[in-house]
């Protein structure tokens, strides 16, 4: 039981038409009965649920800010507890004087999420759509915010509950017959279990696959543009954002710092980082830039090398080439609008079956080839948002435990193993399967999520 009661600025910070300040628990009402002056008189804990007011906040006859005020009773609101929301100017001060009055009377700091966390608690949303909110607040793109709104109506937690469900049934077969000895498994009924845990099995492979997909689409592909010194790669990250964010000139080196920029590619978020040319330096500034620029293509889900196509391969391009040979490459032959000096077979020697396209940032050529190899490179076909159903890193991690288990169960089954034994990797995989939607939970785990919040929602 959650007895207190919590308040938070749940805008964000800045000068805004409108900010909100809201309350979630039982003193709720009672508070802003103290500090809330309508203009017909009445007091929130008399206005009707779900309903809005006109009045103002003041403290000791001093009036803080002409505000709506909104009352909604439990169990029909977001947290499932009494809450007001007060919508007020959008200026800091006043903003920070209403959430301080809540404060004084009873109400305590909201954590980040914990508003969120209550919804939760009190059973009005499991974990998927807890973290498919902080997924529709973190969009970034339309197909991005498309998932985490399936998630958020509960198609996606219906689905692992119904595959839970299946193996919490054949959990229940194992230990009827654990506890009935004299009563052993027909042939039959194993070969139906062994049948059963099989379709589980191809069930959550397609899910995970789908929400690999889901992954790439809410957390984006970091993306790293490295090559030599005057290749081009500050124009091609220009040219990518469509607007000159990093300063593009004929001399080597102008980029002596990682430049980091989100776009959408085709529904993809793309974490671009454009690095320092990769050269060999005795300068303490481009030693550390070149630096930062190693770690980075270290931790790149893929690379974009620059290649200058008016120019022969170098040692340099060479060792950059040795660096990423072994990750996602697209080698991007850049100023195609140049006579080309470059041997493309000689780039194929060394980077065995990695896609090659020409581009001229200058120019804006090639840059849709480019886009469409990105895609492609993640995805083939277009993409089913309907069938990806998880797409947090802690679920679908948390699915492929569950798989690894389903197959263990049914090796045992073949391997002809006691019942016992299955039954502790079926129920491994149900707890893992319920650590997904919060059947199963711990404080870790909430922490864990819900610190990703902002404080407010």
């Amino acid at each position: 039981m959650i007895n207190d009661t919590i308040a938070a600025i749940s805008t964000p910070p800045g000068e805004n038409g409108i900010g909100i300040v809201r309350m979630s628990g039982p003193l709720s009402i009672d508070i802003a009965d103290k500090i809330f002056f309508a203009k017909n008189s009445k007091k929130p804990s008399a206005f009707k649920s779900h309903t809005l007011h006109y009045g103002h906040i003041a403290v000791n006859g001093k009036d803080i800010d002409e505000v709506l005020l909104a009352v909604m009773r439990n169990p029909a609101t977001y947290t499932r507890e009494d809450m007001v929301e007060i919508n007020c100017h959008g200026g800091v001060v006043c903003l920070r004087q209403v959430l301080s009055l809540l404060l004084d009377l009873g109400a305590r700091l909201a954590d980040p999420g914990e508003f969120t966390r209550r919804a939760f608690l009190n059973g009005r949303i499991d974990l998927i759509q807890a973290e498919a909110v902080c997924g529709i607040i973190a969009s970034r793109t339309d197909e991005s915010l498309n998932i985490a709104q399936c998630q958020l109506k509960g198609g996606a937690s219906q689905k692992i509950k119904l595959v839970r469900a299946g193996i919490i049934e054949i959990a229940a077969r194992l230990e009827a017959d654990i506890n009935f000895p004299e009563e052993d498994l027909k042939p039959s009924e194993t070969s139906s279990i062994r049948s059963s845990l099989a379709h589980i099995a191809e069930e959550l492979s397609s899910i995970i696959d789908f929400a690999k997909k889901g992954a790439i689409l809410r957390e984006g592909i970091t993306t790293v543009i490295c090559g030599k010194p005057n290749v081009g790669k500050s124009s091609l990250m220009n040219s990518f954002l469509k607007h000159d964010r990093v300063i593009v000139a004929p001399l080597a080196g102008t980029t002596r710092d990682t430049i980091e920029e989100v776009v959408n590619v085709r529904g993809i978020p793309l974490k671009i980082v454009d690095t320092a040319g990769i050269i060999h330096a005795e300068d303490d500034i481009i030693k550390e830039s070149v630096e930062r620029s190693m770690r980075y293509m270290e931790t790149a889900d893929l690379v974009l090398l620059v290649l200058d196509s008016s120019d022969l391969l170098t040692e340099q391009d060479l060792s950059i080439i040795d660096i990423v040979k072994d990750k996602k490459v697209l080698v991007v032959v850049n100023k195609s609008d140049l006579p080309e000096a470059l041997q493309i077979d000689e780039i194929k020697k060394h980077l065995h079956n990695k896609v090659i396209i020409r581009v001229s940032a200058k120019q804006k050529l090639g840059l849709e080839d480019l886009e469409k190899a990105i895609y492609d490179m993640f995805f083939s076909g277009k993409i089913i948002i309907g069938s990806i159903l998880l797409s947090s890193s802690r679920q679908i991690e948390a699915a492929k435990k569950a798989l690894v288990f389903v197959e263990s169960a049914i090796g045992g089954i073949d391997e002809h193993r006691p019942e016992e034994l299955l039954m502790i990797d079926i129920k491994d995989a149900a707890e893992s399967l319920g650590l997904i939607t919060g059947e199963v939970f711990t404080e870790e785990i909430l922490n864990s999520i819900f610190s990703r919040f902002c404080v407010g929602k």
